[in-house]
């Protein structure tokens, strides 16, 4: 695309007031997420770590193998909702306005966050940050279908590449301040102040959700809602383009979502503490933000489907090295560059999943019917659900017999050697080419 097409679809975009009203407002509640995120991570592996010394004195390396499972159970908690709900979700998405869809799953999620900055505040204890957890996961449910299935809506069909960059660009970039905020909060303040800020942010999320004038609302659909939501899995199964793409997702970040166990590497293997723990949040993010900043200024044209297993593949990669960054380094004598060489794995590991997913989530918005999209992205939030949560469930369960560093070098081999299994029972998705609107 020469210079002049690239600053016209700019310009065209940056007109669209309804898409930008989007992607400001994804970008307050995606910051939101990640502030309340890492307080709840940061929350839990201290409160487990009180209750299991509560008792006496407890073996330093069981007392980390035992904490990294429970924070785990967040995970877990979190993805069980999305497994009962999000087909449930996807035809409501095609049923239902979007638009208000999102309001009313941010006006869940102030309420809950409202509800950890109380028990924060007063008498933390696990039990209730876990009921609270699962509450998300329910919310998640129903913003993802809704959410991934706005952006056609609001744009001509031409500019969906650059727009879906622009869209992983905000994402990432709210991804990498959310992180950072949330750690430094948690370390300067208390988990009180990040959970009060991400209500906030949800609600700044709702306003300009409210500006949007576009419509929403999907053409009616005479079909059931037992229909529906055969016809979306039917289209995902018998689509293999679709299907690979997200079930590559699902398997490969499964068994590659080791950085659930940041807390424990922060505080056990690392050994920097709460401040170094937002750095190392906040730095996979940051790698993504750099990738998609370069993806919204030269959208993926060609070789798609190359392009996308080269990204798990380095993300697998960059996970085996995040685990063995401190032993590795201990043993040649240079333990003190394991922390920058854990940042910049897991910069690099961000960087690799912002190219793949952004080549996925083209694909599949491309390929994929206006009138399917809200149950199609249902099933890829149910696999990205599968991926994210129990893929941090898998890291901590790991984690209990194996320790933190062998999760995640476990993880990210099974990662690599699922990139190559899915690059030969695809073929067609390894092969994909253009990766454009037209």
């Amino acid at each position: 695309m020469s210079q002049t097409s690239a600053r016209a679809e700019t310009a065209e975009l940056l007109a669209e007031r309804s898409y930008m009203l989007f992607i400001a407002a994804r970008l307050a509640a995606t910051i939101g997420v990640q502030v309340q995120g890492t307080a709840i991570l940061w929350q839990v592996y201290t409160l487990a770590k009180v209750t299991l010394t509560h008792g006496g004195q407890v073996d330093p390396v069981l007392l980390v193998k035992q904490s990294a499972f429970i924070i785990s159970l967040i995970g877990l908690i979190q993805f069980l909702p999305v497994l009962f709900l999000t087909l449930i979700a996807g035809q409501v998405a095609d049923r239902y306005d979007r638009k208000l869809i999102l309001r009313i799953t941010l006006c869940v999620d102030i309420v809950a966050t409202l509800s950890l900055a109380l028990l924060a505040a007063f008498k933390p204890t696990l039990w209730p940050i876990f009921v609270i957890a699962g509450v998300f996961g329910a919310s998640r449910a129903f913003m993802g279908p809704a959410g991934g299935s706005m952006v056609p809506m609001l744009i001509p069909r031409h500019l969906m590449p650059r727009a879906l960059a622009w869209s992983s660009l905000s994402f990432y970039g709210a991804t990498t301040v959310g992180a950072a905020m949330g750690g430094i909060l948690v370390a300067a303040i208390s988990p009180v102040g990040a959970y009060g800020l991400a209500a906030v942010l949800y609600l700044v999320a709702i306003t300009l959700l409210s500006g949007i004038k576009k419509n929403t609302r999907p053409e009616h659909n005479p079909a059931s809602r037992l229909e529906m939501v055969k016809e979306g899995l039917v289209y995902v199964w018998r689509e293999k383009i679709v299907f690979g793409a997200i079930s590559l997702d699902l398997f490969a970040v499964l068994l590659g979502g080791a950085t659930l166990l940041m807390p424990v590497f922060a505080v056990d293997v690392l050994h920097v503490g709460s401040a170094g723990f937002g750095l190392l949040r906040s730095s996979q993010s940051a790698g993504g933000l750099l990738v998609a900043a370069w993806l919204a200024a030269h959208p993926i044209k060609r070789h798609a489907g190359a392009v996308m297993f080269t990204g798990v593949a380095i993300f697998s990669l960059a996970t085996i090295v995040f685990g063995v960054a401190q032993p590795m380094t201990s043993a040649i004598g240079i333990g003190f560059i394991a922390y920058p060489l854990s940042i910049a794995a897991l910069a690099t590991l961000g960087g690799a999943d912002m190219l793949s997913v952004y080549v996925r989530q083209t694909l599949v918005q491309i390929v994929t019917p206006d009138a399917m999209r809200g149950r199609v992205a249902a099933v890829s939030g149910l696999f990205i659900g599968a991926s994210n949560e129990l893929g941090e469930f898998e890291s901590g369960l790991v984690a209990r017999f194996l320790g933190p560093i062998g999760a995640a070098v476990f993880g990210g081999v099974g990662a690599l050697a699922v990139t190559g299994l899915w690059s030969q029972m695809f073929p067609a998705l390894r092969k994909a080419d253009r990766l454009t609107g037209d």
